[in-house]
């Protein structure tokens, strides 16, 4: 038996960062979903493949080998061996990962790897389509979201944090852009489930969308107990 719990919501909205807090206050495994797609841009980067070649992109989803082992601290993601966890939130695989994540045939492998890594436990995933088709039959599905400038202000500060040099203006424009490709997706299209709880954390802090998140949660699975 398992224990789903699925966070949607368009980039920025602060489901990395809620879906970590929650994971560690409730035991749960968190499996960053994004990550496996940003791995596949990473390797596309790393053979010289354009973006544009569909054929070759989706031979890298299926010969690639992604792990991901969870922390305290924060997932560790491994391609084909090798620690990647800051190379892919790079700039570059930032600007392509949305368009390559777009082709089916790579969201099949990837959504396959993702129902694995998941099977038989009690996991929190966080993703754009977690709640309408990876995990349709989640026991809780919660849907994020918050003003497009509040959004791009989280994305700016975390990759000040982080190192990563792009401008609030870049990191604007791309969650902008990011917006439009997600919900015009033909397959995993960025969209609010039906019996999904709607939180805006525009004018949330971090530790009241956790508190939040986790009385949903809770309702849903008594059982479940904060550390």
């Amino acid at each position: 038996m398992s224990f789903i719990v699925g966070i949607d919501g368009p980039a920025g909205s602060g489901k990395g960062t809620v879906t970590k807090k929650v994971a560690n206050e409730l035991g749960l495994i968190n499996i960053d979903t994004g990550a496996t797609y940003r791995c596949v841009a990473l390797e596309a980067i790393n053979r010289n493949v354009n973006i544009d070649d569909k054929e070759k992109l989706i031979k890298i989803a299926k010969e690639i080998k992604i792990d991901i082992n969870p922390t305290t601290e924060g997932d560790i993601i491994y391609l084909n061996g090798k620690d990647v966890t800051k190379e892919i939130r790079s700039k570059e695989v930032t600007k392509i990962v949305s368009p390559i994540s777009s082709i089916k045939e790579v969201r099949y492998e990837m959504v396959n790897l993702q129902r694995k890594l998941a099977k038989g436990k009690n996991v929190i995933m966080e993703g754009r389509d977690i709640c309408t088709y990876v995990f349709p039959n989640a026991d809780v599905k919660i849907y994020l979201d918050a003003s497009l400038e509040e959004r791009a202000k989280r994305r700016y500060m975390e990759n000040k944090e982080k190192n990563i040099d792009m401008t609030y203006e870049e990191v604007l424009e791309n969650i902008a852009k990011r917006d439009e490709n997600d919900k015009a997706k033909e397959m995993g299209a960025l969209k609010i489930a039906e019996d999904s709880v709607i939180v805006d954390t525009t004018n949330l802090n971090i530790d009241e969308v956790v508190e939040k998140i986790i009385n949903i949660i809770k309702e849903k699975n008594c059982n479940l107990n904060e550390k």
